[in-house]
């Protein structure tokens, strides 16, 4: 499964311990990260991460633009509860395309860890039929 990882400043940190602690999982998936994210996870977990530019520069929507052309098949995005303007509208993007094409996303460390369970016993498997 394409799995899409992004993490606002504030939630970094976190990503890189959610990623060490489930690196078994992630290991056996394609990763997607906006560039910052990506680099700071791989610098912690030696994954293997696809980075596509830093947030702020467009990384967001290079991802979003993998999620309108299906290559994505769950993302995780920890994010901010109290965004900025800009933080704001990069969100609802992600999050209006994930609506619109049925992607699974996880915008906090509670649904991010119902994901990753659900994709370690291949309850997202039914994202391989279409």
């Amino acid at each position: 499964m394409k799995v899409g990882l992004i993490a606002h400043d504030s939630k970094k940190k976190l990503m890189q311990n959610f990623c060490i602690a489930y690196r078994g999982i992630l290991t056996r998936h394609e990763l997607y990260a906006t560039g910052t994210t990506g680099s700071l996870i791989q610098e912690v977990s030696n994954l293997r991460i696809h980075k596509f530019l830093p947030g702020e520069t467009g990384g967001v929507r290079q991802l979003a633009s993998q999620i309108e052309q299906g290559n994505l098949d769950m993302i995780i995005f920890l994010r901010n509860p109290n965004p900025s303007m800009e933080e704001e509208t990069e969100v609802n993007s992600v999050l209006r395309l994930c609506d619109m094409y049925n992607i699974p996303i996880g915008t906090n460390l509670a649904t991010a860890e119902l994901l990753i369970h659900a994709l370690e016993r291949g309850e997202l498997e039914w994202r391989n039929i279409g």
